[in-house]
């Protein structure tokens, strides 16, 4: 895709998710639907869309670590744990952080934890720099749905007017794995 298409879709993209609503957008290995995380009303149209109760919790996506800290307690981990997770990142492996108190249980669900991941997909990380924010992950499929794989998929399930950022996935076969950041417990395979 040639760079100033990219950076129209992108700034179209950006105002959908300025106006607290929902899009899709490749990711690793499927498409995924995101919203601004510090929008209750966004999380909670993403959540009625995908008709997921809110004390599952959700994933944050970002294009750098640093955009993760303003939810996670990252001084809960030691050196060693710090190491393990970055040698992962960028790459499809979420881990789950302690929160910090002050993030949204609308993010954190049941949990005083938030499942976290930095993107080496080239068209998310864009599109989180363009944001200057992380943004919700969830696998963009209805109930009982399989995930979506391509943007067509995503207008057949969600309709022909659904904000989709057209791109390719990463080509991965499975979802991301998930890890606890702490002790490196497999939730999730990849």
């Amino acid at each position: 895709m040639n760079n100033s298409l990219q950076q129209g879709q992108l700034a179209k993209i950006v105002a959908v998710l300025k106006n607290n609503n929902v899009i899709a957008y490749p990711t690793e290995a499927v498409f995924g639907v995101g919203c601004d995380p510090d929008s209750e009303l966004a999380v909670s149209r993403l959540l009625e869309l995908k008709q997921r109760p809110v004390d599952k919790g959700l994933i944050l996506i970002a294009a750098t670590f640093e955009q993760l800290t303003p939810y996670i307690d990252e001084h809960a981990l030691t050196a060693a744990q710090r190491k393990a997770v970055f040698s992962c990142w960028p790459g499809p492996v979420t881990f789950v952080f302690p929160a910090l108190p002050s993030t949204p249980r609308w993010l954190t669900g049941r949990f005083d934890s938030l499942a976290v991941r930095v993107t080496d997909h080239p068209l998310v990380k864009a599109l989180c720099q363009q944001y200057g924010k992380p943004l919700v992950s969830t696998s963009a499929n209805l109930s009982g749905l399989p995930p979506c794989r391509t943007a067509e998929e995503v207008l057949q399930q969600f309709g022909d007017d659904f904000p989709v950022l057209h791109g390719e996935t990463g080509g991965r076969q499975n979802p991301s794995e998930i890890r606890d950041a702490l002790t490196g417990e497999l939730f999730r395979q990849g």
